[in-house]
């Protein structure tokens, strides 16, 4: 039961990140300030009936350090999606000088948003 309620919010997840690609052209996607896409997806899930219950997020990177950034970076993630910043988790952790992140060539990230049916 629980795989089969996981596969029903994968296929609900699916279709709000549907909703918010046909939302923009790839043109006008390719130059917008990321914000805009970030509240949007937060509109569009609390206009789904959905809440954000967490936001978890990974930066994979040599440099630069985040830990002196995180804390700024979760206040302005959690007043984009107007959320509790105690929601928020911002983290780095480095790839160990392997690929384009360990060669400095350019940061990765990994972020991941837990929604609930109040």
């Amino acid at each position: 039961l629980a795989l089969c309620g996981r596969f029903r919010m994968a296929r609900r997840n699916c279709s709000l990140t549907h909703r918010i690609s046909r939302r923009w052209s790839v043109s006008s996607r390719s130059c917008a300030a990321s914000d805009i896409f970030l509240r949007h997806a937060g509109e569009l899930a609390r206009e789904m009936g959905y809440e954000i219950a967490n936001i978890d997020c990974t930066l994979i990177c040599e440099r630069p350090k985040i830990g002196p950034h995180a804390e700024a970076m979760q206040n302005t993630l959690a007043d984009i999606l107007n959320i509790d910043i105690s929601r928020v988790s911002v983290k780095a952790t480095t790839s160990e000088q392997l690929g384009f992140t360990g060669r400095e060539e350019g940061i990765a990230s990994i972020a991941t948003a837990a929604l609930i049916k109040p």
